[in-house]
């Protein structure tokens, strides 16, 4: 992106006209959602069928993730230039996970015994049937942590990136980013270079994908009211204000764990990410928006290295709305076949769901799969019991989705910080509304401002923002030029 001369630049400055409402994303999608509900609930038969609307959204972002998270990765490595720190941020992202699911686990246990949500509805285990949870969960058993920690490796790099694993194609890109760093930044140019701008393609491609979000977001509201509907609420009313209750504690509690270890007021970040939660929110996943969480953190801050290793972790290893979900309704199911779990019993089973609750991103029924090992392993209750979470189930995924994707972020601000990627002062930068690297303009579709505050910038003598947080100067990064045959490639102008 080239800036034209600061004395250029003054002379065409026009004040900036504010945008309308109607072009900002978020009303977009508020409006989206609430027609969702509407159609969902006075047409269900709409409803369900418009479901095409919002997969079909989904899996345009899915088309891009499994490139976007490997580029972003490796980049980011090869500029931290330090193997040995990108080891450090790993580390401390699983220990900060490992706590944060223990304590949401543990939390929503004492929320399970405080409320008794289960109590008193007698479920007999003879009217129970298997086949209403094998419709939601297959055939296939939970996997055990062994075999999930051996499906991390990929056996084949392609096959991760044509199946979408996340973490597979994640480790093979933290491999890719330290032979770049162990080789050498100066011989592996080239190919930093050609991946910056097949990069810069791929921010390009995400920001005409959210133009339709939506109408994604339309879609998969009006099918979720219109499927399941509304009157559900009743019958799981106590189960259902648990979650959420707890849900919003524990929100406060990540308030105050992003304000003391890394001075992130969250208020301000949940305003400064409104249309990503409130796209996740209508479409029930956090898969939505991944590409633009990553790209509004490194925004506000955090190196590209960091938020490029500890959100799609996080994704699989720091589930922390799902884990109060699970621990909720395990108690929930125990309660309603009768049964008091005594400490004992209580530690067993948060032992059993710390394991199982991993690597549950993506993974179809992946909560029925936990709770049905856990019911297994302790013998509490039948597994078939956990069918009768089906009917409420797709009604949590809204707390589930907020508190994961919030606690991922808190997570990325606090390993940031810890390592020594984060700087809040352009994080404030970013929450007053600029924006502070050139990649991050191409990905939020906000070129023309990024160029207006960089002629302000440079006009002010103020050093140029760079390509992308924790990285060089975009000067530093050759750029590639389609020229003919016996051309010369102009050379850069380079701002006053």
């Amino acid at each position: 992106m080239k800036f034209p001369d600061s004395a250029a630049l003054k002379a065409s400055s026009a004040p900036r006209k504010k945008k309308p409402l109607y072009k900002s994303l978020f009303f977009q999608i508020l409006i989206a959602v609430v027609a969702g509900v509407l159609i969902g609930h006075f047409w269900p038969n709409i409803g369900s069928a418009l479901r095409s609307l919002g997969d079909g959204f989904i899996q345009l972002i899915k088309m891009i993730i499994a490139p976007l998270i490997f580029l972003v990765i490796v980049t980011g490595i090869s500029a931290v230039g330090d193997v040995k720190a990108v080891g450090r941020v790993g580390v401390k992202a699983l220990l900060y996970f490992t706590g944060a699911t223990l304590f949401a686990l543990v939390f929503g246990l004492i929320v399970g015994n405080l409320v008794q949500p289960g109590a008193g509805l007698h479920i007999d285990p003879s009217t129970l049937s298997q086949d209403a949870l094998n419709a939601k969960t297959g055939t296939a058993p939970p996997k055990d942590a062994a075999s999930f920690l051996l499906d991390i490796i990929p056996t084949s790099v392609a096959g991760a990136f044509a199946s979408n694993s996340l973490l597979q194609v994640l480790f093979f890109s933290v491999f890719f980013g330290a032979a770049i760093v162990v080789i050498g930044r100066e011989r592996c140019l080239p190919v930093i270079s050609l991946m910056e701008t097949v990069l810069e393609l791929i921010f390009k491609i995400m920001s005409w994908i959210m133009k339709v979000a939506p109408i994604g977001a339309f879609g998969a509201m009006a099918f979720i009211i219109g499927q399941y509907g509304l009157d559900t609420l009743g019958t799981y009313a106590l189960l259902i204000a648990s979650c959420y209750g707890a849900a919003i504690v524990f929100i406060g509690l990540l308030f105050l764990v992003a304000w003391s270890f890394a001075r992130v007021p969250l208020w301000q970040f949940l305003k400064y990410t409104r249309e990503e939660f409130l796209l996740a929110l209508g479409t029930a996943s956090t898969e939505a928006v991944m590409p633009r969480i990553m790209t509004k953190l490194t925004n506000a801050g955090c190196s590209r290295a960091t938020t490029g290793l500890v959100v799609p972790t996080g994704y699989s290893f720091n589930l922390d709305g799902a884990a109060i979900y699970l621990s909720i309704s395990l108690l929930f199911l125990a309660q309603a076949f009768g049964h008091h779990l005594d400490l004992g019993q209580q530690l067993a089973a948060l032992g059993v769901l710390l394991l199982t609750s991993k690597g549950m991103a993506g993974v179809p029924g992946s909560s029925f799969l936990a709770l049905s090992a856990t019911a297994a392993a302790l013998g509490i209750f039948p597994v078939a019991g956990v069918a009768l979470l089906l009917g409420a189930d797709r009604l949590m995924d809204s707390m589930r989705v907020v508190v994961n994707l919030l606690g991922n972020c808190v997570a990325t601000f606090v390993v940031a910080k810890w390592e020594g990627q984060f700087d809040r002062s352009v994080m404030v930068r970013a929450f007053n509304g600029e924006i502070t690297n050139e990649d991050s303009a191409i990905m939020l579709g906000a070129e023309d401002v990024f160029e207006e505050q960089e002629i302000e910038r440079l006009s002010e003598g103020r050093e140029p923002s760079p390509k992308f947080r924790g990285g060089p100067n975009p000067d530093a990064i050759p750029q590639f030029e389609m020229i003919k045959p016996g051309q010369h490639r102009s050379p850069s102008v380079s701002p006053d």
